[in-house]
């Protein structure tokens, strides 16, 4: 079997524009949240967001802008600094390199504006709706793109869509289906029906104020705060890599899936879907579990969440759990959906490489059934061996990853 290495990174988050800026920012606790500017909140309780700040002008021509959702553009651009970070494409044979990328809600911006032009008139919806809207486009987009010929699809499994796409990649090349895959997740959902659609289910926290809305962990947390963005890695054999003398950032060596079987929307009471996926997670990785370092948490500032989250952790790790650090970057770039798993495993990869575990910003009020160490407010300069990146998602998806400290 193959080892599986880390060559390219490439993230777009409220946090920063690409994978330096967002480690950078992430590791001085800078705020991503703001107000909403996507569309006007007169009507909507909830008026905050984690945006991503940029001009996609300034990265496709007006033509190309409307054959492609926000969420497309996002995960173009992010995977095309993780490909020439990795320097991929000096890889002759592109017939081994594939491309999954995860989304759980897709080209929803698109939908909506279709929909308006459909009360119009059906004449009106452009003959571009469907490949600009589906889930899967965005990886056929950075294939074409690339003259990637691989495997190529997508992974449609909620907030956990991201951290599936880059385990499913990892067992591919761990098991010689493909030499490279790049790998992760994009969402751009920040509009009108999405915000309403999760408010109004009380998903979200309709706390106006940026500097403390998002706060996991926290006693006082009351909801998530929507994020968006995208992001992108180059997963890569071993072999593959050092033939092509490419830079590595980190060994992945580790992945656990699982499912609660137990509501839509509301975690297992018992952390038992949380707890298998770890727990798989270290036996695919064959290490202990006192050896984990960090986890990037899915810590997402809901009550249960953040509670049951805490408890798993505890359960799979024992006394272990109050040595570990343990941080949510969702208290920074606000909930990314699809795309979480892809920029948290950046930021447990970049943790590793500069031994820094970024901080929980926003916490304040301690609570008594979430007792571990959350890294709050600021970061803390730590050798990491070993980082799991946890993501759960609506319908009882989970996924753990766990990266390593590469050593030939």
């Amino acid at each position: 079997m193959n080892r599986v290495v880390i060559t390219g990174l490439g993230v777009i988050s409220p946090t920063g524009i690409n994978s330096s800026e967002f480690h950078k920012n992430t590791s001085e606790g800078i705020n991503g949240i703001s107000k909403i500017t996507h569309f006007e909140t007169d009507d909507f309780k909830v008026k905050i967001a984690g945006e991503v700040n940029i001009n996609l002008s300034n990265y496709f021509s007006s033509k190309e802008l409307n054959k492609i959702d926000r969420f497309t553009a996002f995960s173009i651009i992010a995977a095309d600094e993780a490909i020439n970070n990795s320097n991929l494409n000096n890889k002759s044979n592109k017939e081994n390199i594939g491309v999954i990328i995860g989304s759980g809600i897709g080209g929803i911006n698109t939908l909506e504006t279709q929909h308006k032009r459909l009360l119009k008139h059906p004449k009106k919806v452009s003959p571009y709706f469907i490949p600009t809207m589906i889930s899967d486009i965005a990886a056929g987009h950075i294939s074409i793109k690339h003259g990637y010929k691989g495997i190529n699809y997508s992974v449609v499994s909620a907030c956990a869509s991201g951290s599936h796409a880059i385990g499913d990649a990892y067992k591919m090349i761990k098991y010689g289906d493909a030499d490279a895959i790049v790998a992760g997740g994009s969402e751009a959902a920040i509009s009108p029906i999405s915000i309403a659609g999760f408010s109004n289910m009380k998903a979200l926290t309709q706390n106006p104020d940026v500097n403390s809305a998002c706060r996991p962990f926290d006693n006082n947390r009351d909801g998530f705060v929507m994020g968006e963005g995208a992001g992108i890695l180059v997963l890569e054999s071993l072999t593959s890599a050092i033939e092509r003398n490419a830079y590595i950032h980190a060994e992945l060596i580790g992945y656990g899936a699982s499912a609660d079987a137990h509501h839509l929307t509301q975690p297992d009471p018992d952390g038992n879907g949380a707890f298998r996926s770890m727990q798989i997670a270290i036996h695919d990785a064959n290490i202990h579990s006192n050896e984990i370092d960090y986890i990037n948490a899915h810590g997402t500032s809901t009550k249960f969440n953040d509670k049951i989250e805490t408890n798993a952790i505890k359960k799979l790790l024992k006394e272990h759990a109050y040595n570990v650090s343990v941080s949510s970057t969702k208290s920074m770039t606000g909930h990314l959906l699809g795309a979480a798993g892809g920029i948290e495993s950046i930021a447990c990869i970049q943790a590793i490489e500069n031994s820094i575990v970024p901080p929980t910003i926003n916490y304040k009020n301690p609570d008594d059934e979430c007792d571990l160490d959350y890294t709050p407010n600021k970061k803390v300069n730590k050798n990491i061996n070993f980082a799991l990146s946890n993501t759960f998602g609506f319908g009882g998806h989970n996924a753990s990853l766990i990266f390593k400290k590469f050593n030939e």
